[in-house]
């Protein structure tokens, strides 16, 4: 049985039965928020950043929130396999006390992705003219900058309430903020009704905006105040765009989406809101992959590894578990490097409308 699906949109379908997979058909790559969900593609983004996109002169730009940002941040570095595999090693084995404060798993965060990535990495992502970085992280707006945990939980239950009714109600709580290493040229403006801002991706900023993509709510503390951007509290860029729901590229330019599950919910709100389902005219150009059900079931406990891991196993049990599902992530590679060395047939490539709602 195969162990990657490759969804494809109406337009990426055509290209790819005539074309194959090259690497030179795709203007974006995309990740999406998760957490520790991203390990199951962990060898996959070891093919992507070591030998598919190895040797690229045009423009690739990637964007991605929380996990998803901090995965594609590592190909813009000068040594991307180095600094996926140092992300994987350091986020797989993270552990913390009994109890721990959101200080605590705030410190440990930052230590970690200044250890994987650095002020030297960071430099290296914004002149980097190829692989061109846009982190995503979204900015409170009023009580979701209070001193106050009791204010920030009516705020954020505000704002779910809110997203029940409309999407686009998130922008009376939060601004999509992109930090982009593009500047002005970012090409996601305005890339939907919901309030975008685009602020340069600096030297100052790079690690801040890390740290906030992937701040969960009442998780991690967030950052406020990040150089270069309107003064707030910056959050987890998944709240709005956990798995993103919005046109990416032209209908001629080809999007890649490696993602850990054949459910795209666009926000994390949505998960909640089973009507709630992603516009398919946004991703007619996408490329999915993804681990099949096949795949995961083969996987420890038959799932793939998320937060919840940390209260539901020993910390030796879940160690050994994600070690696991690292390991056997380069099946994934394999047969994807197998598919762009030979011919993509008719029924490889699944209808989006094959992609599950929930799951």
């Amino acid at each position: 049985m195969s162990a990657l699906t490759l969804y494809a949109g109406p337009v990426a379908r055509e290209r790819i039965l005539q074309e194959g997979i090259r690497p030179e058909q795709f203007k974006v790559l995309v990740g999406a928020s998760g957490g520790p969900k991203w390990f199951v593609l962990y060898g996959l983004d070891r093919f992507l950043f070591g030998d598919f996109f190895k040797g690229r002169t045009s423009p690739l730009l990637t964007i991605g929130s929380s996990a998803g940002a901090w995965r594609l941040c590592c190909l813009a570095t000068a040594d991307p396999l180095a600094a996926i595999d140092q992300l994987a090693r350091r986020y797989s084995r993270e552990s913390y006390s009994d109890a721990p404060t959101t200080a605590e798993i705030t410190d440990k965060m930052r230590v970690m992705l200044n250890d994987v990535i650095g002020q030297r990495g960071i430099a290296e992502i914004v002149h980097n003219p190829v692989f061109c970085t846009h982190i995503v992280a979204d900015r409170c707006r009023g009580l979701g900058n209070a001193s106050s945990l009791a204010l920030r939980r009516v705020f954020l239950g505000g704002s779910a309430l809110a997203n029940a009714f409309s999407r686009s109600a998130l922008s009376w709580f939060f601004q999509r903020t992109i930090f982009s290493s593009l500047g002005e040229e970012c090409p996601w403006h305005a890339p939907d009704k919901l309030d975008t801002r685009v602020v340069a991706l600096t030297e100052n900023n790079g690690l801040d905006a890390l740290l906030s993509s992937g701040s969960i709510p009442f998780v991690l503390d967030g950052v406020r105040d990040i150089s270069g951007g309107p003064p707030g509290l910056y959050l987890d860029g998944g709240i709005i765009d956990y798995h993103f729901d919005f046109r990416f590229a032209t209908d001629d330019e080809l999007v890649l989406y490696p993602h850990f599950s054949p459910a795209v919910i666009p926000g994390w709100f949505d998960k909640f809101l089973p009507w709630r389902k992603i516009n398919p005219d946004n991703f007619s150009n996408v490329l999915f992959l993804v681990p099949s059900a096949d795949f995961v079931g083969s996987l420890p406990h038959g799932k793939i590894p998320d937060r919840n891991d940390f209260a539901k196993f020993p910390v030796h049990e879940r160690l050994a578990n994600w070690e696991t599902v690292l390991q056997k992530s380069s099946i994934l590679a394999d047969e994807f490097a197998e598919l762009v060395e030979g011919v993509v047939s008719p029924d490889r490539l699944r209808p989006l409308q094959e992609l599950r709602r929930q799951g």
